[in-house]
């Protein structure tokens, strides 16, 4: 039976699969259920299932033939600590929890390629279907290269998809080099004098120097990094006095932020240029500072070879519907981790247009199942490709 065929007769199946999940959200290292649902599929479909790497993860290794090349494909299993607004059967179980980016798809169409492949084994080789916890930014996958991922199952490439609300359905984005930036937080702290409001003189203002130094911020990207080199710094959370004490001057400020960037060297930039305005400008109030750069996530770069091999597959799906210049997301993911480990790429699958636009993150956003057909057909052409029997 022809793979569109296939999929279709399982396409019932995958979609009741992906909104049970979506209306079952779990948090990264929670996905108890997630996880348990993914490794009892996996096992009835026969393949080998190693559960409990990086916590909840999972890994089905399915081997066929006699070929030594092994695959790593991944998809993220936990949702976001968000509540569910739009009004849908499937809508989250769990207030404050749901699946706003999609990663319910994901699992779903890693979980339906290995169905199929378990069925027709057209292959030679070996390839590990990676279930990962705790993208959003808990972890996951650092955990799972630490709890030896890569040493119990290795691999010879590994590949990553996200859907991409704006691409049709039946359109995917493959394209070498950087994808997604690095993501990483900072905190700075100024601790002055505190004192009575109409007396600053008496005291050393923090709030003051907070001023000057978010000011002075944007002069890193604007005037420090080399313009041809993409990076963002953002302050996102600024903490001091009370509102209902209005003739108060604090002892302290507190302000934290993140800072993306495509390159190891910008990403170095920004850590000492961060730290070196917040030390200044301390220095010229007279005052204490403290300063913590904290680095949570690498940029994903794909590599080249591996990117043609992925844009060869999805070709092979979508004919001439795949964008090659596709431009690069100031997003994190934390696949950079795996991609560190082993040659990899990271591609977009469509998810037809952001209905009510509702992108990633939104309340309302919602994996489209219509793409599921597109997405398992990509996953599959590329074992079989890459691993022909």
């Amino acid at each position: 039976m022809p793979l569109q065929d296939l999929i279709q007769a399982d396409l019932p199946f995958l979609r009741s699969l992906r909104q049970d999940l979506h209306a079952h959200p779990e948090l990264g290292f929670e996905e108890e259920r997630t996880s348990g649902i993914v490794a009892t599929l996996l096992e009835e479909a026969g393949l080998r299932v190693h559960r409990g790497l990086g916590k909840t993860g999972v890994i089905g290794t399915l081997q066929v033939g006699d070929s030594t090349r092994a695959l790593g494909l991944r998809a993220d299993m936990d949702a976001l600590a968000m509540p569910e607004q739009a009004e849908r059967p499937y809508k989250s179980k769990f207030p404050g929890k749901m699946h706003a980016c999609g990663h319910d798809g994901h699992t779903t169409l890693l979980l339906g390629a290995a169905r199929h492949l378990a069925k027709t084994r057209n292959f030679s080789g070996t390839v590990h279907f990676i279930f990962q916890p705790a993208e959003e930014g808990r972890g996951g996958a650092k955990k799972m290269v630490e709890d030896g991922l890569f040493d119990l199952f290795p691999c010879n490439a590994v590949y990553g998809l996200h859907n991409m609300p704006g691409l049709a359905i039946d359109e995917m984005a493959v394209t070498a080099g950087p994808q997604l930036a690095s993501s990483d937080s900072w905190f700075v702290t100024f601790k002055g004098v505190g004192t009575h409001g109409a007396k600053p003189h008496l005291g050393k203002d923090p709030i003051t120097a907070s001023g000057h130094f978010l000011a002075a911020l944007q002069t890193i990207v604007g005037r420090v990094v080399n313009p041809l080199q993409p990076a963002v710094v953002s302050a996102c959370s600024v903490q001091a006095g009370d509102p209902r004490a209005l003739n108060v001057i604090p002892d302290v400020v507190e302000i934290g932020g993140t800072a993306r960037a495509y390159s190891a060297q910008v990403r170095d930039q920004l850590e000492a240029e961060i730290g070196r305005l917040a030390k200044g400008i301390a220095a010229m109030f007279d005052m204490e500072m403290s300063y913590e750069f904290r680095r949570r996530i690498p940029p994903v770069i794909n590599h080249a070879n591996v990117t043609t091999r992925a844009l060869k597959a999805a070709q092979a799906v979508c004919g001439s519907k795949v964008v090659t210049n596709f431009e690069p997301s100031t997003a994190g993911d934390d696949f950079a981790f795996f991609g560190e480990a082993a040659p990899g790429a990271y591609v977009w699958l469509g998810n037809g247009p952001a209905v009510d636009g509702a992108l990633h993150h939104n309340t309302a956003y919602d994996f489209n199942d219509e793409a599921i057909p597109t997405g398992v057909a990509f996953w599959v052409a590329l074992v079989e490709q890459e691993l022909k029997a």
